[in-house]
C-alpha cells in the first residue's frame, strides 16, 4: 500500500517560486493544519463513506416508492 501524506511538504524562502512577489506570507495557511494525523483523515473518509452509502440507499428506497406510490393513488 501506497503512504499518502495529507500534510504537503512546507516551504521555505528558498524553495518558493521565483515570481513570488510576498514573501512575508508563506505558504503556511492551509486547512490541512487543522487535521492532526492520518488517523483523522481516515476517520474522516469512513464517515464520508457511510454517509454516502446511507443516501444511496435512501435514494433507492425513493426511486422505488415513488412509483408504486403513484399507481396506488391513481
Amino acid at each position: 500500500m501506497t503512504y499518502i501524506s495529507a500534510k504537503p511538504a512546507r516551504q521555505t524562502v528558498e524553495t518558493l517560486p521565483a515570481n513570488d512577489n510576498n514573501q512575508a506570507a508563506l505558504a503556511d495557511l492551509s486547512f490541512l493544519d487543522a487535521i492532526n494525523n492520518e488517523d483523522e483523515v481516515a476517520d474522516l473518509a469512513r464517515r464520508a463513506e457511510r454517509l454516502g452509502h446511507v443516501t444511496l440507499i435512501i435514494m433507492a428506497i425513493g426511486l422505488a416508492a415513488a412509483p408504486l406510490l403513484y399507481l396506488m393513488l391513481a
